[in-house]
């Protein structure tokens, strides 16, 4: 993972100075833009492993450059944003971002956030079954166990944590959860996603699935 090309866009140049030394002390490749044709241009003449943008620039908004990555590639995004800006958020990670960080931010989160979207396993490649947070996932036989002891879960909860794991490292929305799991009809229905994640804490342990107020939940990668 040291050594990795790491995708970084920011108008501000304090920013952009801080975004530089904490990727390089972190043992990255640094590829620095200060607006978003500049990193899409950027983004397409040396494809990086991951891009951290921030929300707010000077020609087109981190939204669409995320937008625009996501058509292509598959690498993990992560965006900066101020704090107050939730609805940004959820817009940037329903174009296809995979975790947001708010400014001033934490080198050390920001690291560990980076390293979680670049080690985790898309979809489509996973093992049948997951190994995460203490449990066992069995996705062919539909079945949990924590510490060799079968739970007991609903289909809906058995489903809900699929995704979770499946996208473990990953901020995944509310909508995005209510859409995959209870369907396109529900995508705003954010107490019943509520009401099962607590439901689903009680039997897998509160420590697993952690929540990002007002825009989503995430497992640890």
């Amino acid at each position: 993972m040291a050594g990795e090309r790491i995708l970084i866009c920011d108008d501000e140049l304090q920013i952009l100075r801080a975004l530089k030394v904490v990727l390089r002390d972190a043992g990255f490749e640094v590829v620095a833009t200060a607006n978003g044709e500049e990193a899409l241009d950027a983004a397409a003449v040396h494809p990086p492993a991951a891009a951290i943008v921030d929300l707010i620039l000077p020609d087109i908004d981190g939204v669409e450059v995320c937008r625009r990555l996501r058509e292509w590639s598959d690498m993990p995004l992560i965006v900066l944003s101020a704090v107050g800006e939730e609805d940004q958020k959820i817009r940037a990670l329903e174009a296809g971002a995979d975790d947001y960080v708010t400014k001033p931010f934490s080198p050390g989160e920001l690291i560990a956030r980076l390293r979680a979207a670049l080690r985790r396993m898309p979809a489509s490649t996973q093992d049948p079954v997951i190994d995460a947070n203490g449990l066992t996932i069995d996705l062919a036989a539909h079945q949990v166990a924590r510490d060799g002891e079968v739970l007991h879960l609903s289909k809906t909860e058995f489903e809900l944590l699929r995704v979770l794991a499946a996208n473990r490292g990953r901020l995944m929305t509310h909508r995005a959860l209510l859409s995959e799991v209870w369907g396109p009809g529900y995508a705003s229905d954010t107490q019943v996603l509520r009401t099962t994640v607590a439901r689903l804490r009680s039997r897998v342990g509160k420590d697993v699935i952690h929540t990002d107020p007002g825009v989503g939940y995430r497992m640890d990668a």
